[in-house]
């Protein structure tokens, strides 16, 4: 499996979270403590806003995020009100650039944590439904890339949680249809620039870790070293996979089968409830 953080606020520089905390994401690329895997070597992406009118940025490689000069010295120099960043573990597909996460189209960014049980199974099924218009942009072969385009066709664009509902709906019909009992494993971001949601829900109700901070004073608190240098604003927000201190009680677990949506002055979490087609 994988882990990622998402943060949403003020514009900071990106190592401040990819590598400054005492368990940053880098460090989890080696010793993930929730995780499926102590290590998250088969890649990494980062992918950051800094205006909403152009698509966002994406830097991806195959290789492991630890020992990334190129990624260490994009993290020091980046600036941004609203990124993504992800270490991956494969389930399976291949270790190429293509199948490292987030995912971009248009203005959207998608990322992904967990799995589609028995993918290639399921696979012909789940690829014919995406919309005709949108195949040709799928590059990879990873189930998440799959679910992003399958999210797209259900109306991401139009209506976040509802497509994503019904997209997870759609994956479970057709899980059953080929004798596949628990499908989806997901913890799930996604982004247009100007709100963030994120998702945790599996199938067999036991999904992978997610984690919130609750105020800027929160983040303030649970990393001094890191933020009470930075003129961060009031709504400033970070979505983990894995705390990134070791301070038992003081992230907030997002609950099962929950989504959560982030904007300005906005943090409001909602029941999730997939929607079968």
């Amino acid at each position: 499996m994988c882990r990622w953080l998402a943060y949403s606020g003020s514009p900071i520089n990106l190592e401040k979270l990819l590598y400054e905390p005492e368990h940053s994401l880098i460090h989890q690329s080696l010793h993930a403590r929730l995780g499926a895997e102590t290590v998250n070597g088969d890649g990494f992406g980062v992918g950051y806003y800094d205006d909403v009118e152009v698509p966002p940025a994406v830097f991806k490689d195959t290789k492991p995020a630890w020992g990334d000069r190129n990624l260490r010295e994009l993290a020091r120099h980046v600036r941004s009100p609203l990124f993504m960043a992800h270490v991956r573990a494969s389930s399976g597909t291949a270790v190429q650039q293509t199948n490292c996460h987030p995912f971009r189209h248009g203005n959207w960014l998608w990322m992904h944590n967990g799995a589609i049980s028995q993918f290639g199974r399921l696979k012909r099924d789940l690829v014919l439904a995406v919309e005709p218009e949108l195949f040709p942009a799928i590059e990879g072969s990873t189930d998440s890339e799959v679910m992003f385009f399958l999210a797209l066709t259900f109306g991401l664009r139009e209506d976040p949680p509802a497509a994503v509902e019904r997209m997870v709906g759609f994956v479970e019909k057709t899980g059953r249809a080929h004798g596949v009992e628990c499908p989806v494993q997901m913890t799930v971001a996604t982004s247009d620039g100007e709100r963030l949601w994120a998702f945790r829900y599996s199938t067999e109700r036991r999904s992978r870790s997610l984690f919130h901070s609750t105020t800027t004073q929160c983040l303030r608190d649970l990393h001094p070293e890191v933020f009470m240098r930075v003129d961060l604003s009031g709504d400033a927000r970070v979505i983990v996979s894995e705390p990134l201190r070791d301070l038992p009680g003081q992230w907030i677990e997002a609950p099962e089968s929950t989504y959560t949506v982030i904007s300005h002055n906005l943090f409001e979490m909602h029941p999730f409830h997939p929607k079968p087609e």
